[in-house]
């Protein structure tokens, strides 16, 4: 099992290390333009391993693509990252060209490899990875919901005083600060709902907490956030590997689930040994459709930047 994470920097780091630890790949490739850059951390997380008791290979290269050849497996992390103030949607005039040029050099290379998603604006650097490679839809899934979620269930085991353990719940729509859709209504605690522990007024804290925790973490280091980005990668990167059937919200490119067709958006999935084994569609209430219309509406309007 061969991944390659794109990108060196804090996020693909922090997602070859997790991958790394789980132990559950061969080999992991770094790559980045930076002269030096990965192989630079590669070394460093190779030092590592007698240290966390790993045998995974990790090995870094300087935009060289031909050492990523017959990857099982493509992380795109590349891009300019979110400064203060800055919103998801800003960043796209840099990060569509890359996006592009990357998966269209991973392919080149790897025919076969599945890819997953994390620059932002996440949902249509999604659609674009599509659009460049016409890969079928299974094989390319934008990462945003898995992140989102895990922020959720952050702040419901906060609001609930609870272990993380006890909660699930799942956020789905758009990877952005407006348009990411908390589904509060359906999260539980050990199958109880959380509204029989919360009230309204700290529910609705929850969820526009959620909302903007890439925001909040961003006004707070300077930069965009990679511990839980990192992980939420793995996560789904290693539901692949070992073909775990898990479910994942994350952005998936829809013809006509949910009434929509034609972009990448998050919504729930199995993810398996070929991606994306099934998109789930689950009853939304009418408020929480007209949100996802909403949402959609919104990344159809950053698409359209494209």
């Amino acid at each position: 099992m061969k991944v390659t994470v794109v990108g060196a920097g804090a996020v693909g780091a922090s997602c070859a290390e997790y991958i790394a630890i789980k132990d559950f790949a061969s080999e992991v490739v770094l790559i980045d333009i930076k002269e030096g850059f990965a192989e630079g951390k590669a070394m460093d997380l190779m030092q590592t391993a007698s240290l966390n008791g790993f045998d995974t290979k990790i090995t870094g290269t300087t935009n060289d693509y031909t050492k990523t050849a017959d990857s099982d497996i493509a992380v795109i992390t590349s891009g300019i990252p979110r400064k203060p103030g800055m919103t998801r949607e800003e960043l796209i005039s840099t990060n569509a060209g890359i996006v592009k040029s990357v998966a269209e050099n991973l392919i080149k290379h790897s025919p076969n490899v599945i890819i997953i998603v994390v620059s932002n604006p996440m949902d249509t650097m999604t659609y674009l990875a599509h659009q460049a490679t016409g890969l079928p839809k299974n094989r390319i899934i934008g990462m945003g919901g898995a992140l989102d979620s895990a922020r959720f269930k952050y702040r419901l085991a906060e609001a609930l005083e609870c272990p993380a353990s006890d909660v699930d719940g799942m956020v789905i729509g758009g990877h952005s600060d407006t348009g990411m859709i908390p589904l509060t209504r359906l999260a539980t605690r050990n199958s109880v709902p959380v509204s029989k522990f919360l009230s309204q007024e700290k529910l609705d804290y929850v969820r526009d907490e959620t909302k903007v925790g890439g925001a909040t973490l961003t006004k707070l280091l300077g930069t965009s956030a990679w511990y839980a980005p990192g992980a939420a990668v793995s996560a789904m990167v290693q539901a692949i590997a070992c073909d775990t059937k898990k479910m994942f919200p994350c952005s998936c490119l829809l013809e006509g689930e949910y009434g929509l067709s034609d972009i990448s958006i998050g919504v729930p999935a199995i993810i398996g040994k070929n991606g994306i084994e099934q998109i789930v569609e689950i009853e939304l209430d009418d408020a929480e459709k007209a949100k996802l219309e909403e949402s959609a509406a919104a990344v159809r309007k950053t698409n359209g930047l494209l």
